[in-house]
């Protein structure tokens, strides 16, 4: 199944896999957002848009339209005891 960030809760994270769209902004390939990179959604803005995310350490609000071009694969969170 194919995840995009807007697919993400609040807190939940993923690994980018894809970011080839070419309506994707060349400023977030500068901000670090790409393939192998972790990403995790800190909150939405009303309406849920815009998305505000955390990548590599990078704090960046992204709209839902462009949030749904980029493929993630979701981080699972395992309770270790």
């Amino acid at each position: 199944m194919k995840h995009t960030i807007s697919d993400l809760k609040r807190g939940e994270k993923g690994i980018i896999k894809d970011i080839s769209n070419p309506a994707i902004p060349l400023k977030l390939y500068e901000m670090g957002c790409l393939p192998g990179n972790e990403v995790e959604l800190i909150q939405f803005a009303p309406f849920r848009d815009p998305l505000y995310l955390n990548i590599n350490g990078s704090h960046l609000a992204i709209r839902k339209q462009t949030a749904e071009l980029i493929e993630i694969e979701k981080i699972e969170n395992h309770i270790t005891l």
